[in-house]
């Protein structure tokens, strides 16, 4: 029950985060991608090493903006049943997404009770506690006790104290994106036409222009999740709305 005692685990800073050194070809069909994916789930969770492939079950999880998310179910030796979600990044996103900074911002935020909980890492992605629950679409986040029930859960993530620099991150982000944006080139003829349409100059002025705005508001600096698209907010209908 080792495994599945921390797939199930509380969220104590005790937990001794699993990795492994294998890395997945997120470009393969789900046929193609089970088998190395069952082997990643055994070299992780010893507990599992000796269970027969069959034992295993893989699916596609709804969601996800940046990355592919996939549902390893697995029936232990007891007959137990235990699911988690092996998150794989999508390429290139390192470009646009702190991994280290996510990794040690995960555990805190899901011992406060957002999202699942990391269980284990490898090198282009992680395997996490499977929640129980439906992905929201556009027009659920029309209704207005969804609504409501968004901000006020916005508001608790918000109020997580996360360790690390309280630095603004936002504008170190949108800088560094500015910078891998600016110095693209497109084989496509026409995509590269209407890339140097493109004032980055003006961009890169108007960008100053807000920072400064910004800066005159005083406002306290807090861990934000700045994607929050439906496809990122998860929702059990008995519990109400999670972060992805």
């Amino acid at each position: 029950m080792a495994v599945a005692e921390a797939a199930r685990g509380d969220n104590s800073s005790s937990h001794i985060l699993r990795s492994s050194s294998l890395t997945l070809d997120t470009s393969l069909s789900l046929p193609d991608l089970t088998p190395p994916l069952i082997e990643l789930c055994k070299d992780l969770f010893k507990k599992w090493s000796e269970l027969d492939d069959s034992s295993f079950s893989v699916e596609t999880v709804s969601g996800g903006i940046t990355n592919l998310l996939l549902k390893v179910s697995v029936k232990e030796e007891d007959g137990n049943e235990v699911s988690v979600t092996v998150r794989l990044f999508g390429p290139n996103t390192d470009y646009v997404i702190n991994r280290e900074r996510e990794l040690q911002a995960i555990k805190y935020l899901s011992a406060a009770g957002f999202g699942a909980k990391l269980l284990g890492v490898f090198q282009n992605g992680m395997v996490q506690s499977f929640i129980n629950a439906r992905t929201l679409i556009p027009q659920d986040m029309r209704e207005p006790k969804l609504a409501a029930e968004i901000a006020k859960q916005l508001h608790k993530f918000h109020q997580v104290d996360i360790p690390g620099s309280k630095e603004p991150q936002l504008w170190n982000d949108i800088f560094r994106f500015y910078e891998n944006a600016s110095i693209l080139h497109f084989d496509d003829i026409e995509k590269q036409k209407k890339y140097e349409t493109i004032l980055f100059k003006e961009v890169y002025n108007e960008v100053v222009e807000i920072k400064e705005l910004t800066d005159l508001l005083n406002a306290p600096v807090v861990y934000a999740h700045n994607d929050l698209l439906s496809g990122n907010l998860m929702l059990n209908d008995d519990e109400g709305v999670n972060e992805n």
